[in-house]
C-alpha cells in the first residue's frame, strides 16, 4: 500500500475560534495567507464556494468548499485539470479544524492526500512550505484582529 502524503501542521492561536474562523473564510484575510485570483468575490466563503485559477502552463486549478461547519471545520477540495489521475472530490483537500483551548484556539491543518497523484511528492513538498507559512500568518491575523 502506498504511504499517504498528507501534510499536518498545528498552531495555538491566542484568539477565539470566531476570530480564527473569520481569517479562514473572509477573502480580505485569506488573500494575505493564500493566493486568490484578482476577481475573487468579497463575500465570505461558504459551502459550495469555488475559486478557479488559470494555470500558466494550461488548465485550471479549482478549490471548492465542501464542508463549512462554523468555528469547527473547513474542508476545501483541490482539483487540477491537468492531473492524470482524477481523485474523488475531497480526497485531495485542505482541512482546517478549530479546537477551543481555554479561550485560545488550536488550529489543525491537513493538506493531501497527495499519494493519489502521479507527482504527489512535488505537491506534498510545496504544501509543507505552504502550511508552515500560512499558519504563521493566520495566527498573526487572528491575534491582531
Amino acid at each position: 500500500m502506498t504511504k499517504k502524503l498528507i501534510v499536518k501542521e498545528e498552531v495555538l492561536i491566542e484568539a477565539t475560534a470566531s476570530k480564527v474562523w473569520e481569517v479562514l473564510i473572509n477573502p480580505k484575510y485569506v488573500a494575505q495567507w493564500d493566493e486568490l485570483p484578482e476577481n475573487y468575490p468579497s463575500e465570505n466563503m461558504t459551502k459550495g464556494s469555488k475559486v478557479v485559477w488559470e494555470n500558466p502552463n494550461g488548465g485550471q486549478t479549482v478549490t471548492t468548499v465542501i464542508k463549512a461547519e462554523e468555528m469547527k471545520e473547513l474542508k476545501i477540495a483541490l482539483y487540477l485539470s491537468n492531473w492524470e489521475v482524477k481523485p474523488n472530490e475531497g480526497d485531495v483537500a485542505y482541512l482546517y479544524q478549530l479546537e477551543d483551548q481555554n479561550g485560545s484556539t488550536l488550529l489543525k491543518i491537513e493538506i493531501g492526500d497527495f499519494s493519489l497523484l502521479k507527482d504527489g511528492q512535488k505537491y506534498y513538498d510545496a504544501s509543507v512550505e505552504f502550511a508552515s507559512e500560512s499558519k504563521k500568518v493566520i495566527k498573526q491575523l487572528a491575534e491582531n484582529q
